[in-house]
């Protein structure tokens, strides 16, 4: 029996990911800050790795306290700065389904890492699959406040070399500090957002 390590899940371990981008991809250094997009990782063990159970409640009943565990881990790694997007992920390994994955990303889960991050008022938008040890994931990003703000929508790409086991599901959070470098499609910029309709 694994020990339930960190607030009743069990954890193998964690990791964080930070990137800075000076220049766009055609050399062109950036107009303003850098976009710096950082990530944090757990690899979780599956409670329902290899059989069926129509209730989750292994994995959702706790998930505000791990969503508490895992804004703590990023508002650490952000440090001063400000979020400006987010986005969360999973990847379930091969003895589970899909839908544990997105058991662990409710809202449940999502509001105390929302919360600690500085707050928002957008949907926090999400991904997922199933794969192996190396699987690659693409999280997506969009604005914290109101998803329309087209300069926003990006992607972080994050691997995890030895997981996730077939028994365990990568829980993953990213965020950004800003949108894309030199983002010129228009639409709703994020300066002129000021309030959001509270639609999650």
């Amino acid at each position: 029996m694994l020990e339930k390590n960190i607030e009743g899940y069990s954890i193998r371990k964690t990791a964080v990911f930070r990137e800075e981008t000076h220049l766009n991809e055609t050399g062109v250094a950036a107009d303003g800050e850098p976009v710096t997009k950082m990530l944090f990782v757990a690899l979780i063990h599956n409670p329902y790795a290899g059989r069926y159970s129509q209730d989750l409640s292994q994995l959702v009943d706790n998930s505000d306290a791990l969503g508490r565990y895992v804004g703590a881990q990023l508002r650490e790694l952000v440090g001063s700065r400000e979020v400006a997007s987010y986005g969360k992920a999973c990847v379930v390994g091969t003895a589970g389904e899909y839908e544990h994955g997105n058991a662990l990303l409710t809202t449940k889960f999502a509001d105390p890492v929302r919360d600690a991050i500085g707050g928002g008022g957008a949907w926090i938008p999400s991904t997922g699959k199933r794969g192996g040890p190396g699987t690659t994931i693409d999280i997506p990003l969009a604005h914290k406040d109101a998803l329309y703000v087209r300069s926003h929508y990006d992607t972080l790409t994050f691997t995890i070399a030895d997981g996730p086991a077939p028994d365990e599901i990568a829980l993953l959070f990213a965020v950004a500090t800003r949108g894309r470098l030199h983002a010129r499609l228009g639409g709703l910029e994020a300066k002129d957002v000021t309030a959001y309709d509270g639609l999650r």
